[in-house]
Order: structure tokens, then sequence, then C-alpha cells
């Protein structure tokens, strides 16, 4: 017992830096978005990426995945592009307290994505924890309509709402890759991936960045990378179902980086919303749902 106790401490740790590291990715990113626009935030940050990647791949001779994998990557890639778009155009309205804690909700959302894509069964006690999770919910959108209205906000809470959808389907798609590729070349096509999406756009959107910030592009894509590269490496040694709650400390960096960046506030309703969706998801996590995702996947 104290063996696999000392087994897992690492991952944990692990897992808890991934989460920090992202948190401060989030207040890079965010002040990136404000700064040169959305788009050009993530094109230049996936270009940035991408090519850290690519240098690491090289410098540890890793050799091209095979095509499972390579789809994996591609799927994964394009969901991560698509969640990220989303997630970051709300920050832009919304604190980032406020938006992580809505985003808490992808737990939940998981549970019927694996029911409608596993074919499982959702119990009572399921069905209880999703509407604890929505009242929380409702309870941080309540102090954007009590006194604080602002439809632009309001906006950006539902784009925080459809990013946990496929943020729920991230954690599906996260432990399989992880247990399928190194961290290095899970960062590297994650980039490359969404690289390729976002360039599209390129000949419409794309403007080369100021000076001043280049710097920022290149701290939020070393960000991003470390922070993937190292929750690749933990949920490669520990099950998700572990792991998946040490995602709730992301609410504590968000209200500190939020605060120590933006000088944005930490109200009341969003403490209790968040506590209320973290209580629904750990009750969740109790129902013994994520051994039977982490089966179908593994």
């Amino acid at each position: 017992m104290k063996s696999a106790s000392r087994s897992f401490a690492i991952p944990f740790a692990v897992c808890c830096v991934g989460v920090a590291l992202f948190s401060v990715m989030d207040a890079a990113m965010k002040g990136l978005s404000l700064a040169i626009g959305l788009y050009n935030a993530l094109f230049w940050r996936a270009l940035a990426g991408s090519i850290l990647g690519i240098v690491l791949m090289r410098a540890t001779h890793r050799p091209w995945p095979c095509g499972t994998v390579l789809r994996l990557h591609l799927l994964r890639g394009s969901v991560v592009a698509l969640m990220a778009g989303l997630f970051f155009w709300a920050l832009m309205r919304l604190p980032m307290a406020e938006a992580i804690a809505l985003s808490f909700i992808a737990p939940l959302v998981a549970l019927y994505l694996a029911a409608l894509l596993l074919k499982e069964r959702i119990g009572r006690q399921a069905i209880g924890a999703s509407v604890l999770g929505l009242i929380g919910v409702g309870i941080i959108l309540s102090g954007r309509l009590r006194g604080n209205y602002d439809v632009d906000a309001l906006l950006g809470a539902g784009a925080v709402l459809l990013s946990a959808i496929l943020f729920a389907w991230n954690l599906v798609l996260q432990r399989q890759q992880a247990q399928l590729a190194s961290p290095v070349e899970v960062a590297c096509f994650q980039h490359l991936v969404m690289l390729t999406i976002y360039a599209i756009a390129a000949p419409f959107y794309a403007v080369l960045p100021a000076a001043h910030a280049i710097p920022l592009i290149i701290t939020a894509a070393v960000l991003a990378f470390t922070s993937l590269a190292t929750l690749a490496w933990a949920y490669a040694r520990a099950e998700a179902q572990r792991l998946i709650p040490i995602e709730y400390s992301a609410f504590v960096w968000a209200a500190l980086m939020g605060w120590l960046a933006f000088g944005e506030r930490l109200t009341l309703a969003t403490m209790a919303g968040a506590a209320l969706i973290v209580a629904a998801c750990l009750i969740a996590a109790r129902l013994g749902r994520a051994p039977h995702i982490e089966a179908a996947i593994a």
C-alpha cells in the first residue's frame, strides 16, 4: 500500500505543476489576446510551440507516429483547437476565476458523453450530481444578471460552457494519447495540428506581431508546451480518475493570476458556484463511472 502511495505521489505532484503552468499560460494568453487579438494570439503561439516541438522531437530522435497514433493526434488537436478558441474568446470577456469555475462542469459532461459514446447507463445519483452542478453554474451566472448585466460577458459564459463540452471529450482522449505517445510527441503534434487549422485563415487575419508582443508569445508557447508535456507524463503513469480532481486547483491559480495580472476581484457568487460544481463532480467521481471510461480507452 505504501509503495502504491509513493508511486502515485510523483504523478500527483507533476500533475499539480502542469495545472499551475496551464493557469499561468491562460493569463499570458488573455493578455496576448487583448493586445494583438484572439486569432493572432492563437496562431503565433501555435507556430512558436510547433517550432519548439519539432526541435525537441529531432533532438530526442523521436520517430514519426504510426497511423493509429497519428489519427489520435489529429483528433485531439482538432478538438483542442476549437476548445481553445472558445475558451480564450470567453477569457477576454470574463474574469479568469469565473471562466475556470464554469469550465469545471466538464467532468459532469463527460458522464453523459460516456453514456452517448460508450452506451453506459446514467444512474440517479449521477443525474442528481448534474443538477447540483447546474445550480452552481446558475449561481455564477446570477452575479451577471443581478446588477452586473453584461451581454458580452453572458456570451463569454456560454462560450466557456461550449468549451467545457469539448474539454470533456478531451478528457476521454487525453489518457489514451498519453499511453501511446511520449510527452514531447503529444505536445508537439497538438501544436502542429492546431497550427494547421489556424493557418487556413492566416492569409486573411494573420498580422506580424509587434516587437513588444514577441516575448509574451514565446512565454505562452513555452508554458503551453511544458504544461502539455507535464500532464501527458502524469496521465501516462496514473489513472485519469485519480488525476482529474487536481484540475480543480486551477481555480486557485486563476483567481491569483487574475488578481495579479488584471486586478480582477473574486466574487462570492463565483466561489459559491465553483464549490457546488466541484462538489457535484466529486460526487459523480465516486459513482464508479471513471473506471469504465478508463477501460474503454486504454
